[in-house]
Parts: C-alpha cells; structure tokens; sequence
C-alpha cells in the first residue's frame, strides 16, 4: 500500500513539472519534494533534470543528478541529454563513462542512451571515441535502430569518415529519411557532390532536407548552375521553398548573374514574410550587389530593422565591389557609431574599397585599426588587398616588404597582385621577383607569362618578349579561353571564346560581323565628319 501511495504522489508532480518554465518554480517544487522526503526519487529527479534542460539550467540539473545515492538508468538517461542538447559534450561523455564504471547489474546504458552519446563525440568531432561507444552498442546487445544508426551515420560524416558511415548505411534494416539524407549531407560536408547525387537520386522519399543539401553542395562547390537547376527541379516536384533553401540558392544567383530568378525569390520571400529573416534579407543584398543592382541592394538594407554584422559587411562590400569606395567608408563608420562590432570580412571589404577608390592612406590606417582597436589578425585575404593597395599607389618596395613579412605564407593570388602593379607602374626589377615566385606555384599559368610579356614590351625590350613567347611555346602551355554568361528566358547560357558547339553559333556570329561592320562604317563617317569640318576650318 505504501508503495502504491509513494508513486500516486509521485505522478502528482508529472503535470506540474511539465508545465514548468522557470527556475523559481523548479526550486519550489523541489522544495516541496525535498520536504516529503522524496529526493532520493529516481522518478521525480529525472523528471526534474528533463525540466532544467527545457529551460536549460545545467547547473541545477547537475546538483540534483549529485544528490542521488543510487541513480539508475532513467537518471543518468537524462543528464547526458540533458547535456547534449545544450551542447556540453564533453560533461555528456563524462556522466557516460562515470555510469559505466560505477554500473551494476541494473544500471547498463540502452537503445535511449547511446544515441546522446553518439552525438555528443560527434559534439566534439572525435571520431575515434565515436568508435569505441559502436563498439560498446554490440558488447552490450543493444538494438541499433534507426535513431542509434542515425546518430552514427552523423557522426561518422561529421568526422570525415564516409567509409565507416557507408557501413552503418548498408547494415541498417531499416532507413528512414534521416538515414539517407544523414549520409547525403556527410558527402556534400566532403564536397563529394557526385557521390551525393547518385544517392539523392536513389532516395525513395525525398523532403526538403534532402534538397536543400544538393543545393548547397553544390552552391559551395562553384557548381552555380547545379544549384539553380536542383532548386527548380525542387519546385517544379511540388516543394515549396523554405528559408534555409533560399538562403542556400542565392549566391548561385548571384555567381551566375541570373537577376530575373533572384527578383522571384525575393517577392516569394516578401509574400511569405521571410523578409523579417535577416539571413535571408543579407543574402538578397548581396545577390543584388553582385548582380550589378546596387541601388536596389542599399534600398533592401535601409528597410532592414534589425542590421547585423552580415548585413553592414554584406554592403560594405557590395559599394566596394562598385568602386564606390567613399560610400563604403562612410557606412563603415556609420557602422562604428551604431556600436556594431565589425569582423575580418567587414574589414576585407573596407580594404578592398580603399585599394578601388585609390584612398591609399586611409587604407593603410584600417588595416592598424582592424588589429589595434578590435584584434583581429589580418588573414591572407586581408594582406592581398593591402599588397594590391601599396602596390596601386606605386609603394612596390613597400608592397614586397609586405609580401616578404607576412606571418602567412602568400599565394599565387598576392604575388600576381604585385606582378600587375609592376605593369602599371613598369617596375622590371620587382616584376621578375614576383614571376619567380609564381613560376613556383603556378607554372602552366599563362595569364603571368602574359603580364610579363607586356612588361617587357612596353620597355622596348623585344627580345625578352620573343624569349617569353619562346617559354609558352616550349613549355607548351595553353591560354585559358575567356567566357562570359547571360540570362535569357531563365536559361543561363555560357559562351566561351572560340567555341562554335551552340546551335545558334552561326547567328550569333553574324550579329557579330554585322556589328562590325556597322562600327567601321560609323566611324568612317566620323573620319568624314571631321575632314569637313577641318576644311570648313579653313
């Protein structure tokens, strides 16, 4: 009878310790618990720990776990969960190893425990651990369902070990669609996007999920146009776009120039009030920016209610990008005074802005202030456009003292910026250090050869372009083609030069001839204009 009584009074708390929100409330209830001499519960203290991580109070859940003499399953179930779901793994891991070695014949870990643990190496990217907890699911029988096999799938590819995660694939009984977009993920988190796609292409049920990471892969591996046709191919099986997908296909929009898809997205996102999203708000600033509009990108961000440092980043950079360098200072400042705190791409955008606009100094002053008053330190990206700053404004040693200086060692990317400053500036001496370096990293690189060559020609010295001439042709190395891209009816086409394989070839190069000619005539008609007016002159 007193048994019976106990657990009447003890689910008597289930409703209100469900209900409870606050850490006030909590400590009123324990109070209450503590009073009927019911603290050494294993049914209201985990009932309890499941309130503190609702609320996410840590160290409360971990006071009440501690003042259990015998915690059982259940108890330690729910402080690993506790602790994963507010992501402190490594204590997750601890409370796990603590069980198994104070474990008695009542207390082994079960199908409810190994899938937090799982996580929770995944939580701390230790893939060799991960290892050790699979293990321990077969020495202790336990049932790898789906949820166990999921959270390995996860771990396994958030640890860069797709062969192990193949496995646990191929072993399941079962695959839910967690499974499969669990291992989809894992490929594209590898940028093995081939890989993927034949796995996206086998899914019997496809959500969202699965296609907003086909979008992204292939979005973060330069596959733009990939992206853009996944994300109509989305649309056009019935699957409206989320947030997290928008998000994902705007900087395809943006690489790609496709202006006309990006305008749909964003009265889509206005109609379905996303809008108030300042995710996906910095994404179509950007896409505008980068799509040549960037009056209606500083139309987008003036509206913005709440501006983060994306956002002040985001158009910072899109002014620089138009060389509209004064603008972007100027709302760098603005920046500053609102008390937004700017980060390395904020900076990268201010440099890049100087280096266009041809504000050398003011350059130079950022670049202290960035690791002065806010200690950042300067990354590659930050030291190329310092480089391409001094090297613009015709400080070539300084530039190279620079290069010669960084704490990183440079790429091709930097040694090319000085390279073509020593072209403006005709700066032979500087101009062979730098082909010596890039020769180095990038030898069948024709555009440096290139610049040299002009180098040389513009100082007269024709030899040294003929022995240039005589190096591409020995070694054998071929120009990269130019290409270009438009929009037309939604379709992106590609032209590249010298390449006749489009059916509208032809037409298009007769426009072409025809333009031509239109240009020789205009401008012979010019020539006529000005005789006459001479002679009239006369």
């Amino acid at each position: 009878m007193a048994t019976v009584f106990i657990r009447k009074l003890e689910n008597s708390y289930i409703t209100p310790l469900k209900n409870c929100f606050k850490i006030t409330e909590l400590k009123k209830i324990h109070a209450h618990i503590v009073k009927l001499s019911l603290s050494q519960s294993n049914f209201l203290i985990t009932k309890m720990i499941d309130s503190c991580d609702n609320i996410g109070h840590i160290g409360y859940a971990t006071s009440l776990f501690q003042q259990l003499t015998h915690p059982n399953i259940f108890s330690y179930n729910a402080i690993i969960r506790t602790y994963t779901h507010n992501r402190h793994h490594s204590l997750a891991i601890s409370f796990f190893i603590q069980m198994l070695a104070h474990s008695t014949k009542s207390v082994f870990p079960d199908k409810f425990t190994f899938p937090f643990v799982i996580k929770s190496c995944a939580g701390i990217m230790c893939g060799s651990l991960g290892m050790k907890v699979h293990g321990l699911v077969f020495k202790f029988g336990v049932d790898s369902g789906n949820i166990t096999g999921n959270a390995l799938i996860d771990m396994y590819t958030k640890c860069g070990d797709l062969t192990n995660a193949c496995k646990v694939f191929e072993e399941m009984d079962h695959r839910d669609v967690i499974s499969w977009n669990s291992l989809i993920f894992g490929y594209v988190r590898m940028g093995q996007m081939k890989s993927a796609r034949e796995l996206f292409d086998k899914m019997p049920v496809r959500t969202i999920v699965s296609w907003t990471s086909m979008v992204t892969g292939y979005a973060r591996t330069g596959c733009y146009a990939e992206a853009l046709g996944v994300f109509r191919e989305m649309q056009m099986v019935g699957i409206d776009p989320d947030e997290i997908s928008i998000i994902a296909v705007l900087p395809a929009c943006a690489q790609l120039g496709v202006l006309e898809v990006g305008k749909w997205i964003h009265m889509y996102a206005d109609k379905n009030r996303f809008l108030q999203k300042s995710g996906i708000c910095n994404a179509l600033v950007e896409m505008y920016a980068k799509c040549g509009c960037i009056d209606e990108a500083w139309s987008l961000f003036d509206q913005l209610v709440e501006k983060d440092v994306i956002s002040w980043s985001t158009m910072i950079g899109g002014l620089a990008n138009h060389g509209k360098g004064y603008a972007a200072i100027q709302l760098f400042e603005e920046m500053r005074k609102v008390r937004v705190a700017p980060n390395e791409i904020t900076f990268l955008g201010v440099l890049l802005a100087c280096s266009h606009a041809g504000l050398w100094d003011e350059g130079l002053k950022y670049f202290d202030v960035m690791r002065g008053d806010y200690g950042i330190e300067p990354e590659i990206e930050h030291y190329g456009c310092l480089v391409d700053l001094l090297g613009r404004s015709g400080c070539l040693g300084q530039a190279l003292d620079t290069i010669l200086k960084m704490p990183i060692k440079p790429d091709s990317r930097i040694w090319n910026s000085l390279l073509s400053s020593c072209r403006i500036h005709r700066n032979l001496e500087i101009a062979i250090i730098a082909m010596q370096q890039l020769m180095e990293l990038e030898p069948e690189e024709s555009g440096n050869y290139v610049l040299l060559a002009n180098i040389y020609a513009e100082l007269g010295m024709w030899e040294d372009v003929s022995n240039i001439r005589k190096v591409i042709r020995n070694k054998r190395i071929k120009k990269t083609p130019g290409s270009s891209s438009i929009e037309v009816n939604n379709v992106v086409q590609e032209f590249v030069s010298a390449d006749d394989s489009k059916p509208f070839s032809l037409e298009v190069f007769r426009i072409l001839e025809e333009l031509a000619l239109h240009q020789t005539r205009t401008n012979d008609l010019m020539e006529l204009v000005e005789e006459d007016a001479d002679t009239s002159s006369l």
